[in-house]
This record gives C-alpha cells, sequence and structure tokens, in this order.
C-alpha cells in the first residue's frame, strides 16, 4: 500500500513513517499543502493522510481541488478538535478524520478501514453493472434518485457529492422510509462495510449529508432527528 503524508510537521511525518512501513506502507511525505497537491493528482497513491493546517495552501482546498479529479481515500488530521473542521471536511469529501491526539493503532485502524471501503465499493460496482440487466438499481424518493449500483445521488437533475459511509446511510434510512432508526440500527445496517470506527461520529456525518441535501434540521424535509432514539427518513 502506498500513502502520501500531508503535514508539516517533520517530526510527526517521521514518527508516522516509522510506524507504518513496518506494517506494510510505502509513506511518501510532503511537507506544503501545493507539493501534496501536485503529488495526489498523479494518482499513485491508496490513501492520503491529509493536515489541515499547512503552508501555501491548506488541507480544505487540497482536498477541494483534489476531489475534482480523485476518490481517493483521505483521512484529514485536525489539530484543533474542532467539530466544524470536521463537518468541513466530511462534507468536502474526506472519508475520516483524526484529532492529532491519535494513538499510533487508532491511525492504523483507521487508515485500514478507509482502504479497504474504497476497494470494497470499487468492487460492488463492478459487480452491481455486472447484474445491472436485471435490475437497475435505481430508487426515486420525491427528487432523490438514488442509484444504488453507480453509488451515485441526483437532487433535482444536479448530482450530489457523498462520501461512502453518507451513500450507505443515505441508503440506509431511505430503504426504510417513516421508520426511525437508532443510531445502533443506523451502524447494524451498514455494518458490512466495516464501519465499527464510525461509532462515535455518526451524527457528523448524518449532518455533512444534511448539508449536501441543504436539508435544515429545524424543518427537514429528508431527514429528522427523533429525540432520544434516532433518525428517520420522511416519508
Amino acid at each position: 500500500m502506498k500513502i502520501l503524508l500531508i503535514d508539516d510537521d517533520e517530526k510527526l511525518c517521521r514518527l508516522i513513517r516509522g510506524y507504518l512501513e513496518p506494517m506494510g506502507f510505502a509513506v511518501e511525505v510532503a511537507h506544503s499543502g501545493q507539493v501534496g497537491l501536485e503529488l495526489a493528482l498523479q494518482g499513485l497513491f491508496d490513501a492520503i493522510l491529509l493536515d489541515v493546517m499547512l503552508p501555501e495552501i491548506d488541507g480544505f482546498e487540497v482536498l477541494r481541488q483534489l476531489r475534482q479529479h480523485s476518490k481517493v481515500p483521505v483521512l484529514m488530521f485536525t489539530a484543533r478538535g474542532d467539530e466544524t473542521d470536521r463537518i468541513v471536511g466530511l462534507e468536502m469529501g474526506a472519508d475520516d478524520y483524526l484529532p492529532k491526539t491519535f494513538s499510533s493503532r487508532e491511525l492504523l485502524a483507521r487508515l485500514r478501514a478507509v482502504i479497504r471501503r474504497s476497494k470494497m465499493s470499487d468492487n460492488e460496482t463492478v459487480e452491481a453493472m455486472v447484474e445491472a440487466d436485471d435490475s437497475d438499481g435505481k430508487l426515486l424518493i420525491r427528487d432523490l434518485l438514488i442509484d444504488s449500483a453507480a453509488r451515485s445521488v441526483n437532487q433535482g437533475g444536479e448530482a450530489i457529492v457523498l462520501t461512502a459511509i453518507e451513500f450507505d446511510l443515505l441508503l440506509a434510512m431511505v430503504e426504510n422510509c417513516g421508520r426511525i432508526l437508532s443510531r445502533d440500527r443506523l451502524l447494524d445496517l451498514v455494518s458490512g462495510r466495516d464501519y465499527t470506527v464510525f461509532d462515535r461520529s455518526i451524527d457528523v456525518h448524518i449532518s455533512s449529508l444534511r448539508r449536501k441535501l441543504n436539508d435544515n434540521p429545524k424543518e427537514p424535509h429528508y431527514i429528522k432527528t427523533v429525540r432520544s432514539a434516532g433518525y428517520m427518513f420522511i416519508k
């Protein structure tokens, strides 16, 4: 597995490289946003570790430009641990995030998970295309067209770019439209995609999904929060 680490903290980069390389990862390092983006766009990496605070251009801008050309898994670092940073990163297409107080074991677990989900998604898309003659795998609910084969979402004819977990959460809720799903139940419904590392951040992903769908949680059109119970996709 080839990893690109984009972080201006040289000491941290040495520590991460020293930990990951014995685990079977080849780690290339960039210490600025611009250099990191140029390397990332070459498309040679299985995943990218991306810091938010970078010289030249910050991590959010690197991610924004990268997502115009690539779906490579991105795990973001944030030193502040601010929920706003996490939501912004997830909205822009990050696959996961870590505050910079992370342990080496957590980093390894999350890195392996985002790579595994990415490869699983690619395989599922191929399998679904082979079976397309039997079923087109499309769901239409109000102005949302969800294509489970292509793993795509259109809202009123406009493509909505979702991360892997956002798509699977949306699909799970739509397939259970009108039913209240607890956080644990949502995790169960997507457990086949190995999302156990997300159990502490399900609300962040739902929040990001709502923002992408322009769904106001105070006056929801799609996803309703049921206090102390969970979430429900509105019929």
